[in-house]
């Protein structure tokens, strides 16, 4: 830029202020409007419960509102691919699971890809599954359970959610591990008929969440026999690792942040390290406690790592065991 010498000074001290505006602009100015975060799945479920809490103080730390857009469909992927087209500028956000990373495994089309189409934000928690079986299951312990189903090869069923659900994951994984675990499964459309089959003796094994599985547990209605992470877990603190039977098996749940790729370094830094903070507090940590998951904070790197290496082992998961979606 040319300016004439008397003008100089001047005008490259108004260029000088122009460019330090700019770029506190570009670290301070975000965000000056409403944040949306999208949870692509119905009201209720844990995606919401977190999304919601999250939400919350997040409006309070960046003093904008933060609001929940419900956008279920297509197994979270409807609103999962409306977030991955919308403009990378930190407005629009998604919450989302681990689902998303079995979903990859086995569904060839999805509406975005979740290792590039999106920019990792943040994580909000993760969490193990419990083992359940039915009272008339003869096992109380890992080791029993395993031993009980090599003893009468192909005679016992396992339940899910559905065909290439995470509990379907969670128990080929097992079956995977194990080698020789003879069970047929048996998927259900949706967590409660398969509970209530469960509870029937119509099948015998679910692998689910502590929210699914640990009312009932409690009621005396089914019985616990073990929890999916390595070591013993603050979410049911008396319930014994399955890997103390399958050496190496875990199989944890994970919910978190995830925003357009192409979303500015910058924001998501921000936005990470509001979570981070919001994590940090005892109310939330206890609160995500109740609903089965550990507040886990991670950088946005991270979170990154965890993504793609989940849809990698989960794609070679449903190739060796076969896992199919519906």
């Amino acid at each position: 830029m040319h300016f004439p010498s008397f003008l100089r000074p001047r005008a490259l001290a108004v260029v000088a202020i122009a460019a330090f505006a700019g770029a506190a602009f570009a670290q301070g100015g975000y965000p000056n409007k409403t944040i949306t975060i999208v949870v692509p799945y119905p009201a209720g479920g844990s995606n919401d419960t977190f999304a919601r809490q999250v939400a919350k103080e997040l409006g309070d730390q960046l003093k904008q509102p933060v609001i929940i857009d419900n956008r279920p469909g297509a197994s979270g992927n409807t609103g999962t691919g409306q977030v991955a087209k919308a403009a990378p500028d930190g407005y629009t956000l998604v919450a989302v699971s681990s689902s998303m990373t079995t979903n990859a495994a086995v569904q060839s089309k999805l509406p975005f890809d979740p290792v590039k189409g999106l920019a990792p934000v943040a994580m909000f928690a993760k969490g193990p599954f419990i083992v359940a079986v039915n009272n008339e299951f003869p096992a109380r312990t890992p080791a029993e359970l395993i031993a009980a189903i090599k003893a009468k090869p192909g005679q016992y069923n396992y339940a899910s959610s559905g065909s290439g659900s995470v509990n379907q994951f969670g128990t080929e994984l097992l079956k995977a591990k194990v080698g020789d675990l003879q069970i047929a499964h048996i998927p259900y459309k949706g967590m409660g008929p398969a509970v209530t089959d469960l509870v029937g003796n119509q099948t015998q094994l679910l692998i689910s969440s502590g929210p699914s599985l640990l009312p009932m547990v409690r009621a005396g209605k089914l019985r616990a026999v073990g929890i999916t992470s390595l070591k013993p877990s603050p979410i049911a603190p008396d319930l014994t690792p399955i890997s103390t039977a399958v050496p190496g098996y875990e199989f944890e749940l994970w919910w978190g942040l995830l925003a357009p790729a192409g979303t500015p370094p910058d924001v998501v830094a921000k936005l990470n390290g509001a979570v981070n903070q919001i994590l940090a507090k005892p109310e939330i940590s206890a609160s995500f406690l109740r609903e089965g998951a550990i507040a886990t904070p991670l950088t946005p790197a991270q979170f990154g790592a965890v993504i793609a290496d989940d849809v990698e082992r989960w794609k070679k998961l449903a190739k060796q065991q076969n896992i199919t979606a519906d």
